[in-house]
């Protein structure tokens, strides 16, 4: 009895680090516009095919919840696109996203001097799809 007590202590912090918010999602509420780079495809950084501008703040605080998901582990997988969050033209907050590899698809970005990768559920990968067409 006392061991399952004790397992159960030891796992309670593992259990709820995955949940813990990772605080992005404050960084770009104060965000004025979101530039999305989409790249080539193939998971290398060196082809920016499409540039979107996002102003609207419903569009970037859907964004900004798409992000906050649930962590998951450091993909090493490369990036399809990256997103740059400004305020008054200065970067506040740079992302990376993998979308074109299903058991990679994530966020990544390092905030406060840690790294950090998140989900990207299919509404998110529904969104950057979208927004892309516009």
């Amino acid at each position: 009895m006392m061991i399952k007590y004790i397992v159960s202590l030891l796992l309670l912090p593992v259990l709820f680090s995955c949940t813990k918010p990772t605080g992005i999602k404050e960084v770009i509420a104060g965000a004025d516009s979101v530039a999305i780079n989409y790249f080539k495809g193939d998971g290398t950084a060196d082809t920016v095919t499409n540039m979107v501008m996002l102003r609207d703040k419903n569009l970037i605080s859907k964004l900004a919840d798409y992000i906050e998901a649930v962590k998951t582990e450091q993909y090493k997988c490369g990036y399809d696109g990256s997103i740059h969050i400004f305020k008054r033209h200065v970067v506040l907050q740079d992302i990376n996203f993998t979308v074109n590899d299903v058991q990679c698809m994530h966020f990544s970005f390092l905030l406060n001097n840690k790294l950090y990768s998140t989900t990207l559920s299919a509404e998110a990968l529904q969104f950057i799809k979208s927004v892309n067409k516009k």
